[in-house]
């Protein structure tokens, strides 16, 4: 009871913070819908009359300059800030004589910012819309972007609005190409989006494309919060992305960081008045050790202002239709988590260890977004700890996020299959982690995250058949026991984490066919080679190779979720969990009925299971049919349904 009341207890003063947050920007600002425009005003703007109009916050600085190519790099005095209020720095320029703006589009900007010593330190404007690295130089610089308006991308489609049965396909541009090299926008526009609606998933997933000075970091350590990373194109063609999967009918969601920021000075924000507080904490609050970054101070007015304002230029301009929260379980605790092993009891989640500044933060863009944008958004929470209404609406004490990633699930699969033989899986485990989520809070099944197929860990495929891959993926090859078995397990692991998980889905690019060996970017330990970092899409697509029945199956299984929808239908109830005979049996959605059967060695005939429904079962999906690379060991004088895409494996069938 006393655990309760404190849950209470928290929820309410959390909800009171937020509501006095939300009564300070209406009555100072004039609303969180003004507030979070920050973009018209911040930043480098040509203004109707082609004068240039600088705004920027650097609260700490002596003086602020701007210079670049239109002035020949030089501090200037026509081109000097002047000093307005809390900290803001105000620069106008007028129109050329001949009335032409005087920065051009595309041309190389950077703020000179005098510290109170009297030096004068480069900076990148927080706001900039585009940023790029120079070949020769490994420091990024501010590309002013400001097309003509021919050039200016025009969005053709609507937001799909799906909010329910997600199945989101995790996709990074710059891998998606079998080549070796930073694949670009219109290349995953051209190639890799026909084959996320041919397999049927309905939401894409954008990693990385918030501007990020280390190609390594997987875009986690982002630099450039309004620039959409210049390695893969021009922002127009990112534009054009997003309308073409809308024009699929499929969502896209952002991979949007505000849990830390690169320690990046030059080309970051970090000290980026010359101070060490400024967007961030000072002292030690403001540092992350094991990430090496720094960490948001959520009570500055200002930082909130660039961050609530971040997302919705990521909506404004780009139309992405939600996003995937980074990091959550860092920001909703002083110690981010960091050796601390979540059992579940609320005494671990409402203490002095719980960061409310961060959680109302996140509960104040939930807010934002879901008020603003009803009928499209989505909000994701990556999060590990397990926290309480998490998931649940404000109104009731919740942080407002629509799902949270099931993260438990793809440690268990590595866990069972790194340590535990066949006949050792604990399906008990197996299945309690499947169905382990807090009720009515929705969850995002996954049977491999991204980082497990980085360098130093393994896909579920290579951890199933590891070396075999190179000798007996060909069809010409052999019968080999490693492929046959790592091929129906790949395909058992995926149907069970989709059917039983969760109520949306994820996959992460390439591994819906087994992708082969490791990811790994570019970087001096293996002399910036690109062999690892992309997705060969060309052995789904060798008909000589086996690759193409994980691909096949997984095809089907999506196309099946989208005719009979259960991840919409929270009801799902496991009848049998036999582990000597390693058979999993569960019901979903009122007629669907799993079965199956993990046993290394054995097949069952006339086995007998409990159904809720009585009557005659259509088999909808035999993952052991011949297109999945299975053996047909079905009795097919079983009544069959016969399904317009091929359907397969050894989890027996799906009714």
């Amino acid at each position: 009871m006393a655990t309760f009341q404190a849950l209470i207890r928290n929820t309410l003063q959390q909800y009171t913070c937020l509501q006095n947050l939300i009564t300070s920007i209406d009555r100072d600002e004039g609303g969180l819908e003004k507030f979070s425009r920050g973009y018209e005003h911040f930043g480098v703007h040509r203004r109707p009359d082609n004068s240039i109009e600088v705004t920027e916050w650097a609260p700490g600085a002596a003086g602020v300059y701007l210079r670049g190519e239109f002035n020949n790099w030089s501090i200037e005095d026509r081109c000097a800030f002047r000093k307005g209020e809390y900290g803001r720095w105000h620069l106008s320029i007028p129109p050329n004589p001949d009335g032409t703006c005087p920065i051009k589009h595309q041309t190389k900007l950077k703020l000179g910012m005098r510290l109170h010593n009297g030096e004068i330190v480069d900076r990148i404007c927080p706001w900039a819309k585009m940023v790029a690295r120079p070949h020769n130089v490994p420091i990024f610089e501010q590309i002013y972007w400001d097309p003509p308006v021919e050039q200016v991308y025009r969005f053709k489609h609507r937001h799909p609005g799906h909010k329910e049965g997600l199945k989101i396909y995790e996709s990074h541009v710059g891998i998606a190409s079998w080549e070796g090299k930073v694949a670009t926008y219109r290349e995953f526009t051209d190639n890799v989006i026909p084959r996320i609606a041919d397999l049927g998933y309905n939401a894409i997933q954008l990693m990385a494309v918030m501007e990020h000075a280390y190609y390594a970091s997987f875009g986690y350590q982002v630099t450039s919060f309004f620039a959409a990373s210049s390695r893969y194109g021009n922002p127009e063609e990112l534009k054009e992305l997003i309308d073409v999967a809308h024009s699929r009918g499929i969502i896209v969601l952002l991979d949007v960081v505000h849990s830390h920021a690169s320690k990046n000075t030059l080309d970051g924000l970090n000290q980026f008045d010359g101070t060490n507080s400024c967007y961030f904490h000072d002292g030690g609050r403001g540092n992350h050790d094991l990430w090496d970054s720094r960490l948001f101070n959520y009570t500055q007015p200002e930082v909130l202002r660039f961050l609530l304002s971040n997302l919705r230029w990521w909506i404004e301009e780009y139309q992405f239709d939600g996003f995937r929260f980074d990091g959550v379980t860092s920001m909703l605790y002083h110690t981010h988590g960091m050796g601390h092993a979540f059992s579940g009891h609320y005494d671990e989640y409402f203490g002095l260890n719980t960061d409310t500044e961060s959680l109302v933060y996140m509960m104040l863009a939930n807010h934002m977004l879901h008020r603003l944008y009803p009928d499209f958004m989505v909000t994701v929470a990556e999060e590990v700890s397990g926290m309480p209404l998490l998931c649940r609406p404000l109104e009731e004490g919740g942080a407002g996020f629509d799902y949270r990633l099931a993260m438990a699930i793809p440690d268990i699969w590595i866990k069972t299959l790194k340590h535990s033989s066949d006949e050792e899986w604990d399906l008990d485990m197996i299945v309690h982690t499947l169905t382990n989520r807090r009720y009515t809070e929705k969850c995002i099944a996954y049977a491999e995250s991204h980082d497990q197929a980085l360098v130093g860990d393994k896909t579920i495929a290579f951890w199933l058949m590891d070396k075999e891959m190179y000798t007996h993926m060909s069809k010409m090859s052999g019968e080999s026991l490693i492929i046959d078995r790592g091929i129906a397990l790949h395909k058992m692991i995926r149907l069970i984490t989709i059917g039983l998980g969760g109520e949306a889905y994820l996959n992460f690019i390439g591994n819906e066919f087994g992708h082969p060996e490791w990811l790994d970017f570019p970087r001096i330990g293996n002399n910036e080679s690109y062999h690892y970092a992309r997705r060969q899409f060309n052995l789904a697509d060798d008909n000589l190779l086996r690759y193409q029945y994980l691909n096949n199956f997984d095809r089907a299984m999506i196309h099946l979720e989208s005719r009979y929808r259960w991840l919409s239908n929270h009801q799902n109830y496991v009848s049998l969990k036999h582990d000597a005979d390693k058979m999993v049996v569960f019901e979903r959605a009122d007629r669907l009925l799993f079965i199956f059967n993990f046993h290394p060695n054995k097949s069952y005939t006339d086995y007998k299971i409990g159904v809720q429904m009585a009557g005659t079962y259509e088999i909808v999906l035999d993952s052991d049919a011949e297109e999945f690379g299975g053996h047909k060991r079905l009795d097919h004088n079983i009544k069959y349904h016969t399904f317009p895409e091929p359907w397969n494996d050894r989890a027996n069938h799906l009714f």
